[in-house]
């Protein structure tokens, strides 16, 4: 049997305030567990240095370097930091908790991510970035692993760890930071970062999310390294074809091996992808405010003499342009549209004439007061929404209300006529808001059969699967019936609300006088998870025959643990020999073997008078805690 050691961690109360809970991750530097705030009564995400790591003085400067950096930044995506400090030989930092996963676990699961949702993820970093960079902090350490996808759609950006303020050239001073995957070129070959090293980071992330691989892999750290320093990033879409060109330019742009021909910090980049995200989701609408598809970056073999030395700021594409520009393809369908148009107006106009006669009779039962429409579906949609929406389509709107079980209150739970039938434009749709769930009188189900219990509550949720456990009910009675919150339902409880039935699996089989083996068998058949003890003695049971079996739960359920305990048969001890020895020198010997000791000797020659005559005789067996008498004949 195989025992996992249990972290010593969990159930410790750190600085007389936080009570930890559950391990969250572990890295190489630190542990992170869920533990709740006391004093807040909240829960929290606490990170604490590992211990061997405690002495390091490197180590601990920068743990509590984490702490002043992030605490420093107040913003939506960027992970909050309450609290920092150490509890005996332990550093500790403490976070805001943010249920949910890592993007490394969604690109882990999905591979590579849609244009749209690139845009999503990466505004939110580079909003949370930028806010770091205003403020004079380097990240150095953007990765997947760092950016966190909250359960309730936050995106935040985490672990400040390595993060410094930054200088127009922050050198490092020892062994190259972060993951190797995403480190500039900068930093690989001369151990220097700005905040146009988080650019080129966040430029290979982006990589990764369109094309759902990195675009430098090797068999060792080094040939990586060796890759970005000496190789341009490729463009996405030569792995993905589907990527729109906008996105890779971005990538070539933020992943250019110049520093000078990146961003300068996370806001250029933000703005420009703000431009880029309405070129990828409504081409028409970036068309009307002047951006055109094509962007013109500056080129990524540009060296600093061709560009003067100085950072190049890419102006979005339509705006402050100068020079010649070509006519685009807009233009060009513009002009032979106004061709073709001057031709058969005559046509044209006799065609109107005819079309207009149709289209009056067309309009009155297809658009006008004749005609029929469908009703919108507008379940679960604000009650103003809901409102507008059924008028647009040309109904009037009457309001009532009725209780839904899904629906929450004040939202619209459906229409008169229902969605999706016909009915006269301009006549009366009536739309019912939500009370939210009725409240019902709870039918009682305890001591029924489960199936009847279940039919008592069909208008509830019942769980498919009930909670088992073994009592002295019959097998299938119900034992209780548990509302969500895990407690025995009250008298009224709201429709549709979920319970799980509790239901006897009768009782634990008595397998006493059983064989181990058939004991065994008995057992895992009725649904626990049996394992032999190591045995007691017994005068009444045979030796290998089952004495009793010990539960550890209470109650007890299906698939918990149960010891079988066998007789080891009668405790049997072979008499010592005791002749020759003085009268207390046997007392002792016989006493320390197990037996009771009887003598005719008077106590006060018991030390000078030896035993030549003892009953039983040395080397009989005789059970444990016997008399033995050893005398002077």
């Amino acid at each position: 049997m195989t025992i996992t050691p249990t972290d010593p961690m969990l159930g410790r109360l750190i600085d007389g305030r936080y009570q930890v809970r559950s391990r969250i991750a572990r890295g190489g530097m630190a542990t992170v567990y869920l533990a709740t705030d006391l004093r807040l009564e909240r829960r929290v995400a606490i990170k604490i240095m590992h211990g061997h790591l405690a002495d390091d003085n490197t180590f601990k400067s920068r743990f509590v370097q984490e702490a002043r950096s992030a605490a420093r930044l107040a913003h939506p995506n960027v992970v909050n930091v309450f609290d920092q400090g150490q509890d005996s030989d332990m550093a500790y930092l403490v976070m805001e908790y943010l249920p949910g996963i890592t993007l490394r676990d969604l690109l882990k699961d999905y591979g590579r991510l849609t244009p749209e949702q690139t845009i999503d993820i990466l505004s939110a970093v580079l909003a949370g970035l930028a806010a770091a960079h205003k403020a004079g902090i380097v990240h150095r350490d953007v990765k997947p692993e760092n950016v966190l996808l909250a359960d309730d759609g936050r995106i935040k950006l985490g672990d400040f760890g390595l993060a410094r303020a930054a200088s127009a050239n922050t050198a490092t001073g020892q062994a190259l930071l972060g993951t190797i995957a995403y480190l500039s070129p900068e930093l690989v070959t001369r151990g220097v970062a700005d905040a146009r090293s988080d650019i080129y980071a966040l430029g290979i992330m982006m990589y990764e999310m369109l094309a759902g691989v990195q675009p430098f892999v090797g068999e060792a750290p080094m040939q990586i390294a060796y890759q970005h320093a000496n190789d341009q990033v490729p463009r996405p879409s030569a792995v993905v074809p589907s990527v729109p060109h906008e996105l890779d330019d971005l990538v070539i742009w933020a992943t250019a091996r110049d520093p000078e021909a990146r961003p300068r910090d996370a806001r250029v980049m933000f703005e420009r992808l703000t431009d880029v995200e309405k070129l990828v989701r409504d081409p028409a609408a970036a068309a009307a405010e002047g951006l055109q598809p094509t962007m013109v970056l500056p080129s990524i073999e540009a060296s600093p003499a061709d560009t003067g030395g100085a950072t190049q700021v890419i102006a979005a594409p339509g705006r402050h342009r100068t020079g010649p520009v070509a006519p685009d393809a807009t233009t060009t369908l513009a002009t032979v549209a106004r061709t073709r148009g001057r031709r058969g107006y005559w046509w044209i106009a006799l065609l109107l004439i005819v079309a207009s006669m149709a289209g009056a009779t067309g309009w009155y039962f297809g658009a006008g007061p004749g005609s029929f429409t469908t009703v919108p579906s507008v379940v679960g949609v604000g009650q103003a929404d809901a409102k507008k929406a059924l008028e647009d389509a040309g109904f009037t709107v009457k309001l009532d209300q009725r209780n839904d079980p899904v629906v929450p209150q004040g939202a619209a739970s459906g229409t008169d006529p229902a969605a999706g039938a016909s009915a006269g434009r301009g006549s009366t749709v009536t739309l019912f808001l939500s009370l939210g769930p009725a409240i019902l009188d709870v039918p009682t189900v305890v001591g029924s059969q489960e199936t009847d219990a279940r039919t008592a509550l069909a208008r509830f949720t019942v769980a498919g699967e009930s909670s088992k456990q073994f009592s002295d009910q019959a097998a299938g009675v119900v034992l209780a019936a548990l509302g969500a919150d895990g407690n025995a339902l009250p008298a009224q409880y709201p429709e549709k609300g979920a319970i799980t039935l509790v239901v006897s699996a009768g009782a634990i089989p008595d397998v006493a006088g059983k064989s181990i083996d058939d004991a065994t068998a008995t057992l895992t058949a009725a649904g626990l998870a049996p394992t032999v003890g190591d045995g007691e003695f017994s005068d009444t049971v045979p030796k290998d025959t089952v004495i009793s079996a010990k539960t550890s739960t209470d109650p007890v359920k299906l698939g918990d643990p149960i010891t079988i305990v066998p007789s080891k048969g009668v405790d049997l001890v072979a008499v010592p020999d005791v002749s020759g020895k003085t009268i207390n020198q046997a007392a002792k010997i016989i006493t320390d073997a197990g037996f009771a000791f009887d003598t005719n000797v008077p106590e006060l020659f018991r030390d000078i008078v030896t035993v030549n005559n003892q009953k039983p005789a040395a080397g009989a067996q005789l059970k444990r805690g016997s008399t033995v008498t050893a005398n002077y004949n």
